[in-house]
Protein backbone atom coordinates (compact mmCIF):
# COMPACT_ATOMS: atom_id res chain seq x y z
CA UNK A 1 0.00 0.00 0.00
CA UNK A 2 1.05 3.60 -0.39
CA UNK A 3 2.26 5.94 2.29
CA UNK A 4 -0.03 8.28 4.17
CA UNK A 5 0.39 10.45 7.21
CA UNK A 6 -1.52 8.80 10.03
CA UNK A 7 -4.65 10.63 11.08
CA UNK A 8 -4.08 9.93 14.73
CA UNK A 9 -1.16 11.47 16.61
CA UNK A 10 1.85 9.21 16.63
CA UNK A 11 4.33 8.76 19.43
CA UNK A 12 8.06 8.52 19.10
CA UNK A 13 9.56 5.88 21.31
CA UNK A 14 12.23 6.98 23.72
CA UNK A 15 13.49 3.58 24.76
CA UNK A 16 16.82 2.73 23.18
CA UNK A 17 15.70 -0.59 21.74
CA UNK A 18 12.91 1.19 19.86
CA UNK A 19 14.59 4.36 18.67
CA UNK A 20 17.68 2.51 17.55
CA UNK A 21 19.95 4.12 20.16
CA UNK A 22 22.26 1.64 21.87
CA UNK A 23 20.45 0.13 24.83
CA UNK A 24 21.34 -2.00 27.79
CA UNK A 25 21.71 -5.61 26.80
CA UNK A 26 22.36 -4.84 23.13
CA UNK A 27 25.34 -6.28 21.28
CA UNK A 28 28.53 -4.28 22.03
CA UNK A 29 30.30 -2.63 19.11
CA UNK A 30 33.13 -5.13 19.30
CA UNK A 31 30.77 -8.03 18.57
CA UNK A 32 28.32 -6.36 16.22
CA UNK A 33 28.07 -7.98 12.82
CA UNK A 34 30.23 -6.38 10.15
CA UNK A 35 28.78 -4.98 6.94
CA UNK A 36 28.75 -7.10 3.82
CA UNK A 37 32.03 -7.55 1.96
CA UNK A 38 30.32 -8.85 -1.18
CA UNK A 39 28.30 -6.02 -2.72
CA UNK A 40 26.81 -6.17 -6.20
CA UNK A 41 26.16 -3.31 -8.60
CA UNK A 42 22.79 -2.28 -9.92
CA UNK A 43 22.47 -3.84 -13.40
CA UNK A 44 23.31 -1.45 -16.21
CA UNK A 45 25.22 0.88 -13.89
CA UNK A 46 28.44 1.21 -11.90
CA UNK A 47 26.35 2.09 -8.83
CA UNK A 48 26.20 0.09 -5.63
CA UNK A 49 22.91 0.42 -3.80
CA UNK A 50 24.23 2.46 -0.87
CA UNK A 51 27.63 1.96 0.78
CA UNK A 52 28.64 -1.47 2.02
CA UNK A 53 28.26 -0.27 5.63
CA UNK A 54 24.65 0.81 5.11
CA UNK A 55 22.03 -0.81 7.34
CA UNK A 56 20.34 -2.46 4.33
CA UNK A 57 23.62 -4.21 3.51
CA UNK A 58 24.53 -5.28 7.04
CA UNK A 59 24.09 -8.90 8.22
CA UNK A 60 21.87 -9.34 11.25
CA UNK A 61 22.19 -13.10 11.73
CA UNK A 62 24.18 -12.70 14.97
CA UNK A 63 22.01 -10.02 16.59
CA UNK A 64 19.82 -10.74 19.63
CA UNK A 65 16.12 -11.47 19.30
CA UNK A 66 13.93 -8.42 19.88
CA UNK A 67 11.90 -8.61 23.08
CA UNK A 68 8.73 -7.89 21.07
CA UNK A 69 9.43 -10.61 18.51
CA UNK A 70 6.66 -13.05 19.44
CA UNK A 71 4.03 -10.29 19.60
CA UNK A 72 5.07 -8.77 16.29
CA UNK A 73 5.07 -12.08 14.44
CA UNK A 74 1.68 -12.94 15.91
CA UNK A 75 0.11 -9.60 14.99
CA UNK A 76 1.44 -9.65 11.45
CA UNK A 77 0.09 -13.18 11.09
CA UNK A 78 1.93 -16.09 12.66
CA UNK A 79 -0.22 -18.60 10.79
CA UNK A 80 0.36 -17.00 7.41
CA UNK A 81 2.84 -17.91 4.70
CA UNK A 82 5.34 -15.67 2.95
CA UNK A 83 4.12 -14.12 -0.26
CA UNK A 84 6.51 -12.92 -2.99
CA UNK A 85 4.81 -9.78 -4.29
CA UNK A 86 6.46 -10.09 -7.68
CA UNK A 87 6.59 -12.52 -10.57
CA UNK A 88 4.43 -13.46 -13.58
CA UNK A 89 1.03 -11.76 -13.72
CA UNK A 90 -0.56 -14.52 -15.87
CA UNK A 91 -2.54 -11.88 -17.75
CA UNK A 92 -3.98 -10.20 -14.66
CA UNK A 93 -2.09 -7.06 -15.64
CA UNK A 94 -0.03 -6.12 -18.71
CA UNK A 95 3.31 -6.27 -16.91
CA UNK A 96 4.84 -8.64 -14.34
CA UNK A 97 4.05 -8.12 -10.67
CA UNK A 98 6.69 -6.22 -8.74
CA UNK A 99 8.19 -2.75 -8.63
CA UNK A 100 10.04 -1.85 -11.83
CA UNK A 101 13.43 -0.14 -11.97
CA UNK A 102 14.17 2.28 -14.81
CA UNK A 103 17.81 3.19 -15.51
CA UNK A 104 18.51 6.41 -17.44
CA UNK A 105 21.55 8.33 -18.63
CA UNK A 106 22.77 11.80 -17.74
CA UNK A 107 21.05 13.40 -20.71
CA UNK A 108 17.57 12.18 -19.87
CA UNK A 109 15.16 15.12 -19.63
CA UNK A 110 14.01 16.02 -16.14
CA UNK A 111 10.54 17.31 -15.29
CA UNK A 112 8.72 19.15 -12.54
CA UNK A 113 6.46 16.93 -10.40
CA UNK A 114 3.50 18.19 -8.38
CA UNK A 115 3.19 16.32 -5.06
CA UNK A 116 0.19 15.62 -2.84
CA UNK A 117 2.48 15.55 0.22
CA UNK A 118 4.46 18.54 -0.96
CA UNK A 119 6.17 19.53 2.29
CA UNK A 120 7.55 16.01 2.75
CA UNK A 121 8.78 15.56 -0.82
CA UNK A 122 12.07 16.45 -2.46
CA UNK A 123 11.49 19.29 -4.90
CA UNK A 124 13.98 18.66 -7.65
CA UNK A 125 13.36 17.81 -11.26
CA UNK A 126 12.80 14.07 -11.81
CA UNK A 127 13.95 12.10 -14.90
CA UNK A 128 10.46 10.89 -15.76
CA UNK A 129 9.23 10.32 -19.28
CA UNK A 130 7.53 7.93 -21.68
CA UNK A 131 10.20 5.35 -20.84
CA UNK A 132 9.43 5.40 -17.11
CA UNK A 133 8.16 2.04 -15.91
CA UNK A 134 5.35 2.31 -13.36
CA UNK A 135 4.29 -0.40 -10.93
CA UNK A 136 1.36 -2.30 -12.41
CA UNK A 137 1.66 -0.56 -15.77
CA UNK A 138 0.85 2.92 -17.01
CA UNK A 139 -2.90 2.49 -16.49
CA UNK A 140 -2.78 0.62 -13.18
CA UNK A 141 -4.43 1.50 -9.92
CA UNK A 142 -2.70 0.81 -6.62
CA UNK A 143 0.56 2.33 -5.47
CA UNK A 144 2.04 3.14 -8.87
CA UNK A 145 5.62 3.38 -7.58
CA UNK A 146 8.29 4.53 -9.99
CA UNK A 147 12.02 4.09 -9.37
CA UNK A 148 14.40 5.82 -11.75
CA UNK A 149 18.18 5.63 -11.34
CA UNK A 150 20.53 8.01 -13.14
CA UNK A 151 23.49 5.77 -13.95
CA UNK A 152 25.81 8.75 -14.45
CA UNK A 153 25.25 10.27 -11.02
CA UNK A 154 24.05 7.19 -9.08
CA UNK A 155 21.02 9.14 -7.87
CA UNK A 156 17.81 7.23 -7.18
CA UNK A 157 14.51 9.07 -7.79
CA UNK A 158 11.45 7.43 -6.22
CA UNK A 159 7.79 8.44 -6.47
CA UNK A 160 4.47 7.05 -5.28
CA UNK A 161 1.10 7.40 -7.06
CA UNK A 162 3.03 8.44 -10.14
CA UNK A 163 0.91 9.81 -12.99
CA UNK A 164 1.41 11.70 -16.22
CA UNK A 165 -1.52 14.02 -16.91
CA UNK A 166 -2.31 16.67 -19.50
CA UNK A 167 -0.99 19.21 -16.99
CA UNK A 168 2.23 17.33 -16.33
CA UNK A 169 3.58 14.81 -13.83
CA UNK A 170 1.99 14.28 -10.40
CA UNK A 171 2.75 11.96 -7.48
CA UNK A 172 1.69 11.36 -3.92
CA UNK A 173 5.23 11.96 -2.73
CA UNK A 174 8.77 11.83 -3.99
CA UNK A 175 12.21 11.26 -2.52
CA UNK A 176 15.73 11.44 -3.92
CA UNK A 177 18.52 9.19 -2.69
CA UNK A 178 22.24 9.44 -3.39
CA UNK A 179 23.38 5.84 -3.64
CA UNK A 180 26.88 6.65 -2.37
CA UNK A 181 25.49 8.19 0.84
CA UNK A 182 24.11 6.84 4.12
CA UNK A 183 21.90 9.87 4.71
CA UNK A 184 18.32 9.12 5.76
CA UNK A 185 15.21 11.27 5.35
CA UNK A 186 15.76 14.48 7.30
CA UNK A 187 15.20 18.13 6.50
CA UNK A 188 16.71 20.55 9.04
CA UNK A 189 14.17 23.10 10.19
CA UNK A 190 11.15 21.09 9.00
CA UNK A 191 9.12 20.05 12.03
CA UNK A 192 6.67 17.34 11.03
CA UNK A 193 5.95 16.23 14.57
CA UNK A 194 6.01 12.62 15.74
CA UNK A 195 4.97 11.21 12.35
CA UNK A 196 8.42 11.93 10.93
CA UNK A 197 9.35 12.49 7.29
CA UNK A 198 7.96 10.21 4.61
CA UNK A 199 9.44 9.14 1.28
CA UNK A 200 7.77 7.16 -1.50
CA UNK A 201 7.24 4.52 1.20
CA UNK A 202 5.40 4.60 4.52
CA UNK A 203 8.58 4.06 6.54
CA UNK A 204 10.35 7.04 4.98
CA UNK A 205 12.89 4.59 3.55
CA UNK A 206 14.19 4.05 0.02
CA UNK A 207 12.44 1.27 -1.89
CA UNK A 208 15.27 0.29 -4.24
CA UNK A 209 17.60 -1.43 -1.72
CA UNK A 210 14.81 -3.69 -0.48
CA UNK A 211 13.91 -5.15 -3.87
CA UNK A 212 15.08 -8.59 -4.88
CA UNK A 213 16.51 -8.62 -8.40
CA UNK A 214 16.65 -11.65 -10.73
CA UNK A 215 20.31 -11.16 -11.62
CA UNK A 216 21.56 -11.29 -8.05
CA UNK A 217 19.48 -14.38 -7.31
CA UNK A 218 20.81 -16.14 -10.41
CA UNK A 219 24.35 -15.10 -9.44
CA UNK A 220 23.86 -16.90 -6.14
CA UNK A 221 24.10 -14.15 -3.56
CA UNK A 222 21.73 -11.45 -2.30
CA UNK A 223 23.65 -8.88 -0.25
CA UNK A 224 20.84 -6.82 1.33
CA UNK A 225 17.68 -6.90 3.39
CA UNK A 226 14.30 -7.23 1.68
CA UNK A 227 11.33 -4.85 1.92
CA UNK A 228 8.05 -6.29 3.23
CA UNK A 229 4.60 -5.20 4.42
CA UNK A 230 2.27 -5.80 7.36
CA UNK A 231 -1.48 -5.12 7.60
CA UNK A 232 -1.53 -3.37 10.98
CA UNK A 233 1.39 -1.39 12.36
CA UNK A 234 2.25 0.64 15.41
CA UNK A 235 2.15 4.42 15.63
CA UNK A 236 5.89 4.32 16.15
CA UNK A 237 8.92 3.96 13.94
CA UNK A 238 12.39 2.71 14.73
CA UNK A 239 15.74 3.09 13.04
CA UNK A 240 16.30 3.07 10.13
CA UNK A 241 12.72 4.21 9.44
CA UNK A 242 11.97 7.94 9.56
CA UNK A 243 8.15 7.85 9.32
CA UNK A 244 5.12 5.86 10.38
CA UNK A 245 1.59 5.34 9.10
CA UNK A 246 0.28 3.06 11.82
CA UNK A 247 -3.06 2.70 13.55
CA UNK A 248 -2.12 1.09 16.89
CA UNK A 249 -0.49 2.83 19.83
CA UNK A 250 0.46 -0.52 21.29
CA UNK A 251 4.00 -1.81 20.87
CA UNK A 252 2.53 -5.27 20.50
CA UNK A 253 2.25 -4.26 16.84
CA UNK A 254 5.35 -3.88 14.70
CA UNK A 255 6.68 -0.37 13.98
CA UNK A 256 8.01 0.77 10.66
CA UNK A 257 11.69 -0.15 10.45
CA UNK A 258 11.28 -3.43 12.37
CA UNK A 259 13.68 -6.09 11.12
CA UNK A 260 13.06 -9.80 10.95
CA UNK A 261 15.16 -12.79 9.96
CA UNK A 262 14.48 -16.37 8.99
CA UNK A 263 15.56 -18.60 11.86
CA UNK A 264 18.94 -20.26 11.40
CA UNK A 265 17.34 -23.63 12.19
CA UNK A 266 14.99 -23.48 9.20
CA UNK A 267 16.02 -26.24 6.79
CA UNK A 268 16.75 -25.40 3.15
CA UNK A 269 16.63 -29.05 2.09
CA UNK A 270 14.56 -29.71 -1.01
CA UNK A 271 14.41 -26.13 -2.31
CA UNK A 272 15.64 -25.00 -5.72
CA UNK A 273 18.89 -23.07 -6.17
CA UNK A 274 17.10 -19.72 -6.55
CA UNK A 275 14.86 -20.34 -3.55
CA UNK A 276 17.87 -21.22 -1.39
CA UNK A 277 19.59 -17.97 -2.40
CA UNK A 278 16.59 -15.94 -1.25
CA UNK A 279 16.18 -17.91 1.97
CA UNK A 280 19.87 -17.51 2.83
CA UNK A 281 19.46 -13.76 2.36
CA UNK A 282 16.50 -13.84 4.73
CA UNK A 283 18.66 -15.59 7.32
CA UNK A 284 21.63 -13.27 6.87
CA UNK A 285 20.15 -9.86 6.01
CA UNK A 286 16.50 -10.37 6.86
CA UNK A 287 13.40 -8.33 6.09
CA UNK A 288 12.66 -4.68 6.91
CA UNK A 289 9.08 -3.53 7.50
CA UNK A 290 8.59 -0.62 5.12
CA UNK A 291 4.89 -0.24 4.35
CA UNK A 292 1.35 -1.18 5.28
CA UNK A 293 -0.08 -3.95 3.14
CA UNK A 294 -0.90 -7.64 3.06
CA UNK A 295 0.84 -9.80 5.68
CA UNK A 296 4.35 -11.00 4.86
CA UNK A 297 4.28 -9.72 1.28
CA UNK A 298 7.87 -9.05 0.24
CA UNK A 299 8.97 -7.18 -2.84
CA UNK A 300 11.11 -7.74 -5.89
CA UNK A 301 11.77 -6.03 -9.18
CA UNK A 302 9.15 -6.43 -11.90
CA UNK A 303 10.67 -8.85 -14.40
CA UNK A 304 9.82 -11.75 -16.69
CA UNK A 305 13.02 -13.49 -15.56
CA UNK A 306 11.70 -14.82 -12.26
CA UNK A 307 11.56 -18.60 -11.80
CA UNK A 308 8.04 -19.98 -11.40
CA UNK A 309 9.46 -22.74 -9.21
CA UNK A 310 11.08 -20.21 -6.89
CA UNK A 311 7.90 -18.13 -6.63
CA UNK A 312 5.84 -21.23 -5.78
CA UNK A 313 8.33 -22.48 -3.19
CA UNK A 314 8.64 -19.13 -1.45
CA UNK A 315 4.86 -19.18 -0.93
CA UNK A 316 5.28 -22.25 1.29
CA UNK A 317 7.55 -20.61 3.90
CA UNK A 318 5.71 -20.20 7.22
CA UNK A 319 5.72 -16.86 9.00
CA UNK A 320 6.32 -18.77 12.24
CA UNK A 321 9.87 -19.42 11.00
CA UNK A 322 10.73 -15.72 11.44
CA UNK A 323 11.84 -13.71 14.45
CA UNK A 324 12.36 -9.99 14.99
CA UNK A 325 15.86 -8.84 15.90
CA UNK A 326 17.14 -5.92 17.95
CA UNK A 327 19.45 -4.00 15.61
CA UNK A 328 19.77 -0.94 17.84
CA UNK A 329 23.47 -1.72 18.47
CA UNK A 330 24.21 -1.17 14.77
CA UNK A 331 23.13 2.46 14.70
CA UNK A 332 25.96 5.00 14.45
CA UNK A 333 24.19 8.37 14.29
CA UNK A 334 20.75 9.94 14.05
CA UNK A 335 19.40 10.35 10.51
CA UNK A 336 22.12 8.08 9.14
CA UNK A 337 21.84 4.61 7.68
CA UNK A 338 25.44 3.82 8.52
CA UNK A 339 25.75 0.60 10.53
CA UNK A 340 28.52 -0.68 12.76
Amino acid sequence: MGIATAAASALLVAAGALTGAPAAGSVPRTTATAATTHQSHLPGTKCTVFPANNVWNTPIDKLPVNKHSAQWVKNIGRGDLLHPDFGPSYGAQPVPYGIPITVVGKNHPKVHVKFLYSSESDHVRYPLGSDTRIEGGKHAGGDRHAIVVDKATCVDYETWLTRHTKKGWTAGSGAVWHLDSNKLRYKPGLDLGPNGLTSADAAGLPILPGLLRPGEVKAGYVDHAIRFTAPVTSEHFIWPAEHEAGSKKSLAYPPMGARFRLKASFSLKGFSHDTKVVLRAMKTFGLILADNGSPWYFQGAASNAWSNTMIAQLKTIPASAFQAVDESSLRVAKHSGEAR
